[in-house]
């Protein structure tokens, strides 16, 4: 029996996963595999440190604390994207301590192509020609820029600069095409520098060569997510209401706000701290159950700056599937504008999508894969708990 030929790849729970007629098959990182074992091989050779006489030994020698938990250690696929050659994919690896873009074949065969310990980088993008890459590098001032870099060769750059948020990098068509489209966000700080919000995404196009900078789409009471270009020129995006909008004063609901004004504040701090921990280490604050804390959580999972409450999201999409239940809300929309600026939505509670070579739609709305031909309906061709990406092959 042949083996079934992959149309798709998708990324749930941290693992990359490949899909096709029907079957699913997980891909194992042979990088993260190998960090792993050796961590494994670390814990035990200084395993005689915390059992035994060894442990009582060391708990009096002032040597410092155990080695860490060999359990603790953070090994996530964060994003993946298209590779050079038909079936090939790439996908970015973080650790505590290392980000990477890496390269595995139809047949399984990986390749490292870039990996550093100065910050993280994800949302890969490879140009038609095989030898560039576009990604998103995340700072520790928070902020993040588009980068590119060649896959053969050191050649690294920051293509675009300042206190924004630009995420989500993909080439535009075209021959010889050296334009990106991207999603960008401006970085808001108080009087004394410090980080305070992210206003709406936008979606910009940058030419390399020119070094043009331009809006392609932008609403103040929405971002816009995940843009692509398609061949005929029409721009795709996903559209949800923007987080930072004011909401309307009522009296009853302002005298609730004061009373339970403490509680909150303090709540609120609280998880400011943890979404950036979470954003930029992938661990949260609370770690208090040790090593099971650092695994990735079944319930939730952080998609597009927002904590997606898996639970929660199922008991409220009480007219939707209930194999399949949409983890973002029906404002979560696959749009759809024209080069004369027509707009239109395609699906509703839409997390993640891709444009297929013959021109199809690929959607999840976090627990199943959905596929809209040209001119035909949309079909369900998948189930998959906590689906974060969806990539067409």
């Amino acid at each position: 029996m042949s083996a079934p030929e992959r149309s798709l790849a998708f990324l749930s729970q941290g693992k990359l996963h490949w899909w096709g007629d029907g079957v699913t098959e997980s891909l194992d990182s042979e990088f993260g595999r190998s960090l792993r074992d050796r961590a494994a091989q670390i814990s035990n050779r200084h395993a005689w440190k915390t059992q035994g006489r060894g442990a009582r030994f060391m708990a009096g020698a002032m040597w410092g604390g155990p080695p860490g938990d060999p359990g603790e250690f953070r090994i996530s696929i964060t994003s993946v994207a298209r590779g050079r050659t038909p079936g090939e994919l790439l996908y970015s690896l973080e650790t505590d301590s290392i980000s990477g873009i890496f390269a595995v074949n139809a047949d399984g065969v990986e390749q490292r192509l870039f990996h550093t310990n100065d910050f993280q980088v994800r949302h890969m993008a490879m140009h038609p020609d095989g030898a560039t890459i576009a990604a998103s590098v995340f700072h520790s001032d928070f902020t993040a820029n588009i980068a590119v870099l060649q896959v053969e060769g050191p050649d690294f750059f920051e293509a675009s600069e300042g206190d924004s948020f630009d995420l989500a990098p993909r080439w535009a068509p075209g021959p010889g095409s050296r334009r990106l489209v991207f999603q960008s966000a401006g970085v808001g700080r108080d009087a004394n520098g410090r980080f305070s919000g992210l206003g709406p995404f936008a979606v910009q196009q940058l030419d390399l060569d020119s070094g043009e900078l331009e809006c392609l789409a932008e609403d103040p009471h929405h971002d816009l997510l995940g843009p692509q270009k398609a061949a005929d020129g029409a721009l795709y995006y996903i559209r949800r209401p923007y987080a930072g909008d004011k909401v309307k004063f009522h009296p009853l609901r302002a005298l609730l706000d004061a009373v339970l004004f403490p509680l909150r504040l303090v709540h609120a701090l609280f998880q400011y701290l943890n979404f950036f921990s979470m954003r930029y280490t992938g661990k949260p604050l609370a770690n208090s159950q040790g090593a099971a804390q650092r695994q990735p959580d079944l319930k939730q999972m952080m998609i597009w700056g927002n904590l997606i409450d898996a639970e929660r999201a199922a008991r409220e999409d009480r007219l939707g599937d209930p194999d399949a239940p949409s983890l973002v809300p029906s404002s979560w929309q696959l749009v759809r504008r024209s080069e004369s600026g027509v707009t239109e939505v395609l699906a509703k509670s839409v997390l993640s999508f891709d444009i297929a070579g013959d021109g199809s739609l690929l959607y999840t709305n976090g627990s199943a894969i959905h596929r809209m031909k040209p001119g035909a309906a949309s079909e369900r061709i998948a189930v998959q708990k906590m689906i974060e990406q969806v990539v067409a092959l």
